[in-house]
């Protein structure tokens, strides 16, 4: 699939289950009765419980992440230390790269290329943040239901479905380490019950030596490489000359970005990314000027749990990627309209 080539660009990988109109029943288990306390959480308190448990545990492990017929793992060290927190990832497959981060401070090796790319990104770890829309509209959209309880790479995990209460989004399956709260697994299901994407750790050691100050010195390290900061302008929509005709129900404008080039540059003439959050599943609106060498045909595409729409709007070229239906894309796509 073909998306745009926008620094900061992550897939949040979200796991799912049924929609909740789908009146289909959960898939049979066998493990253990799942622990009185845990059925007492809601749905905010899991993604809570979830979002510290990735804050609060330093950890060494191998990340499996599979999407359709692809797979791919990474070995990652995370360490935190009061309110700052690192994070070193090496891909184990496909082109070698190393990224680390501190905060929201990023920087990605490419020993190939000899590049680093320098970064900022607003959250750290395998999930956004969780609870940071403005009004908090997650119970409105989702709801928890505990499974019970099964072992990955080693630790016993609660299980709980984060279900969708409309066809908008995606639903999460999720494995939270049962001390920590620590995501250890992840599924991502079609609105039809089957897995769109899957992410889970192989093997994972908890409360690991891992050293804040050597990852910093890591970081600094850029002898030999290329390396590249991306310069974005931080802007709304609106002073760019774009509006949403309808808003889609639960989805929030969270940042929007443009392209700073470093010269003045007319409102709208800069590509700009749109991003959209209902506090789990992100979109990201990209919009450039036209270009009819290479904005060919409007078309949709999809990999794993990531679907993706393009068309034309007037002198622009709109892309909307998210992991969300397709029918929640063609919403933003439709609804997207130039003020000026």
């Amino acid at each position: 699939m073909l998306v745009p080539a926008w620094p900061g660009i992550r897939r949040w990988s979200a796991m799912a289950l049924l929609a909740l109109s789908s009146g289909l029943s959960a898939p049979t288990y066998s493990q253990t009765t799942a622990p009185a306390q845990a059925a007492s959480r809601s749905v905010n308190e899991w993604l809570t419980r979830m979002h510290e448990g990735s804050r609060q545990r330093a950890y060494i492990g191998t990340l499996v992440v599979s999407a359709g017929s692809a797979m791919s793992a990474s070995k990652i060290w995370h360490v935190c230390d009061g309110n700052q927190q690192m994070e070193r990832i090496d891909t184990l497959t496909g082109t070698q790269r190393t990224t680390i981060r501190r905060n929201n401070e990023v920087i990605t090796f490419v020993p190939e290329a000899k590049t680093a790319l320098v970064e900022k990104r607003d959250s750290l770890g395998m999930f956004p943040e969780l609870l940071r829309t403005p009004s908090n509209v997650i119970p409105q959209f989702y709801q928890a239901r505990e499974v019970g309880v099964q072992r990955v790479a080693g630790h016993l995990a609660d299980m709980v479905e984060i279900l969708p209460r409309d066809e908008l989004r995606f639903g999460y399956r999720i494995w939270s380490e049962q001390q920590s709260g620590l995501v250890v697994k992840l599924q991502t299901l079609g609105q039809q019950g089957g897995v769109l994407e899957q992410m889970a750790f192989s093997e994972l050691q908890l409360d690991a030596p891992v050293s804040m100050e050597k990852l910093k010195k890591l970081m600094k390290d850029t002898r030999g490489y290329e390396v590249h900061k991306p310069a974005l302008k931080k802007t709304t929509a609106e002073a760019e000359g774009w509006r949403l005709r309808e808003a889609v129900p639960g989805f929030s404008p969270m940042s929007c970005h443009t392209r700073d080039n470093g010269t003045p540059q007319p409102p709208g003439s800069a590509p700009m990314q749109w991003v959209f959050s209902d506090g789990l599943a992100s979109v990201s609106l990209f919009v450039e000027p036209f270009d009819p060498l290479r904005h060919v045909q409007e078309s949709s595409a999809v990999v794993g749990a990531t679907h993706s729409v393009s068309r034309r709007v007037g002198e622009h070229w709109l892309t909307v990627l998210g992991e969300v239906p397709d029918q929640t894309l063609r919403r933003f796509a439709l609804a997207l309209e130039r003020t000026r």
